[in-house]
């Protein structure tokens, strides 16, 4: 069967999207997986052997100037063209969708051709793109039990699933703490201000020496940083990426992040005690940061809380009191089937009888199609 994977944006869409083609690749199914310009380099280090790539032309439509608005939905429109005249002749049997606006081509021409569409939303409140092409799908995949923002639609299914992460977090579910007053900071991928302006401080006034920091943040921010931590000797190691996040997370007693939605997962899959700082203008990271505070497993504070004075009492009270940082973890952890669940809920391929009754409701017959059939 053919399966075509639409992704595209950002690694928050693209990185479940290839774990998932991993999946279907190994059960035998041939993979077509499309991006944006934006991804296409990520996409090709991380594609499935054999899997065919195609760019699109896409662009997000958050952007402020109304006329960059319309460049981003005119090549949208260009490519959902595109896609419906490819898909003419080379129709793949279902579309898995991440998400984003890169997705939106992909699942319009599945729609125009009535290929099952199976879409995935990431975030704990369903974002612009997806709540968009939802009026073009049957089910909608999510990484929480808790979605707000989902429109009602009863003809939408909505399944939990999860969110998708890399092998490497899986073969690390339920690690024990090691109890080693390890504290974890990362802002993503480009760091986060806040956190390097906070924390260092915050550590500094706990004059606890026995901790350990690990501390991602921006280039430019290494070499201040790194002072900062000498000056006031606590032991760090400041680095602008880290490439086994898996790792990194397994190690640490404690993380101080961003909530981004792989973040938060990643931290589930796992089972590590976190303290969790939504980006202020991101509606999705609070909706995400709220779903794991409602574990159990740490705490969601607004940017405009997370003060040096409330960091440094809370990293004080935590790490003075191991069991309480243990049972964090172990209300944290949740168990990651995403990518075997969404590989199993794309149904098995149309008969042949199915599929000539459908090209003649496409081509003037009357239909007859139920969603039974599919």
């Amino acid at each position: 069967m053919k399966i075509w994977i639409a992704t595209g944006g950002t690694g928050g869409h693209v990185f479940p999207a290839l774990a998932v083609a991993d999946e279907i690749a190994a059960r035998g199914h041939k993979i077509i997986i499309s991006c944006d310009g934006r991804v296409r380099k990520m996409v090709a280090d991380g594609a499935p052997h054999g899997a065919k790539r195609v760019h699109i032309w896409a662009a997000g439509v958050g952007a402020k100037s109304r006329i960059h608005q319309m460049w981003a939905l005119f090549k949208i429109g260009i490519s959902a063209i595109a896609l419906v005249l490819r898909f003419a002749f080379t129709r793949p049997a279902r579309v898995v969708a991440f998400g984003g606006y890169a997705s939106v081509p992909a699942v319009f021409a599945a729609h125009v051709w009535k290929i099952p569409t199976y879409l995935h939303e990431q975030n704990g409140a369903i974002g612009r793109a997806n709540r968009f092409t939802m009026r073009w799908v049957k089910t909608l995949m999510t990484s929480f039990h808790d979605v707000s923002g989902i429109p009602k639609n009863k003809n939408v299914r909505v399944v939990y699933t999860g969110l998708p992460v890399r092998r490497d977090f899986i073969e690390r579910a339920g690690a024990p703490l090691l109890k080693k007053s390890h504290l974890l900071v990362t802002g993503g991928s480009l760091g986060a201000q806040i956190l390097d302006d906070v924390v260092p401080r915050a550590v500094a006034a706990m004059g606890n020496k026995k901790i350990f920091v690990t501390h991602q943040t921006r280039p430019e921010n290494v070499a201040r940083l790194q002072k900062f931590y000498a000056d006031n000797k606590i032991h760090a190691n400041v680095l602008s990426f880290i490439r086994d996040m898996a790792g990194a997370i397994a190690d640490s007693d404690l993380v101080i992040g961003r909530s981004g939605a792989s973040t938060v997962v990643e931290l589930m899959t796992i089972g590590r005690p976190a303290i969790l700082v939504p980006l202020a203008i991101n509606p999705d990271q609070a909706a995400n940061a709220a779903n794991y505070e409602k574990l159990g497993g740490g705490f969601a504070i607004e940017q405009k809380k997370f003060t040096e004075k409330w960091l440094s009492a809370t990293l004080s009270e935590l790490f003075e009191n191991e069991a309480r940082l243990e049972k964090m973890a172990k209300k944290s952890l949740v168990k990651n089937t995403a990518v075997e669940m969404i590989a199993d809920t794309t149904p098995s391929p149309l008969s042949p009888t199915k599929f000539l009754k459908f090209c003649g409701t496409r081509f003037g017959a009357t239909p007859s199609w139920k969603e039974g059939d599919y």
